[in-house]
């Protein structure tokens, strides 16, 4: 009994890595490249012959055909765009959450947006960026540490460089209230209240500003080292 269960294990598992030969000798001379393109039968396209779900289109149109090189329309969008709107929006969230949220003076403000952005933008922002991005890092060029590990240090200096944006972003609203009182000859009273629209947009300007510098700073270093190499050939 015990020889026969043996034998019919044996055969299923015989049977689970049987090996098509002929889809193996297919592979094979395509491999070796000896398969004649022009015999071969083309691939095919139709979605619902592929899925075998049905699809409310026209066979040989573009929505029954199934294309993997199409684009979809979000890809039509330039990098910039995407780049620019999503810090502005995270930066917008930021503003509507912890200043119409909570209300708090403005060195508070300051220091908790800057605190929240730094977090949002290295566990959210900049993941998104590198999850987008191709082979060409075109992301690069919109992010302050665009670095595709993680680190705690990422994280820190993340947090800190976003406490200089914030100030600089409060700095705009008391700055554009300071001379808006001084060319009214009125007392002091506030011209411009802070509100997400406007604030994402000062977070973006500024953050860009200094993203910018870096990226200049980054281009001379590396301009001067490759003259140098050049140089000493």
């Amino acid at each position: 009994m015990a020889k026969k269960k043996k034998k019919e294990k044996e055969t299923t598992i015989e049977d689970f890595y049987d090996l098509k030969s002929d889809e193996m000798d297919e592979l094979v001379a395509a491999l070796k490249g000896d398969v004649d393109e022009s015999k071969a039968e083309p691939l095919p396209t139709n979605i619902e012959e592929i899925t075998g779900e049905h699809v409310n289109a026209k066979p040989g149109s573009k929505k029954a055909e199934f294309d993997p090189y199409r684009k979809d329309k979000l890809s039509a969008v330039p990098t910039w765009i995407k780049a620019i709107f999503v810090k502005w929006w995270f930066a917008g969230l930021v503003c509507f959450l912890f200043i119409f949220g909570v209300r708090l003076d403005p060195l508070d403000a300051a220091f908790v947006c800057g605190f929240v952005l730094g977090i949002v933008t290295d566990v959210l922002v900049n993941p998104i960026f590198h999850y987008f991005e191709s082979d060409r890092k075109e992301y690069d060029a919109y992010m302050m540490f665009p670095f595709p590990f993680k680190k705690y240090w990422t994280f820190l200096t993340n947090i800190l460089y976003y406490l200089i944006v914030m100030a600089g972003v409060f700095g705009c609203y008391f700055g554009i209230n300071a001379l808006c009182n001084y060319y009214s000859g009125a007392d002091i009273r506030t011209y411009l209240g802070v509100e997400p629209l406007l604030f994402g947009t000062f977070a973006v300007i500024i953050d860009m500003i200094f993203i910018g510098i870096k990226d200049l700073i980054v281009y001379l270093v590396k301009k001067a080292k490759r003259n140098k190499e050049v140089a000493d050939v």
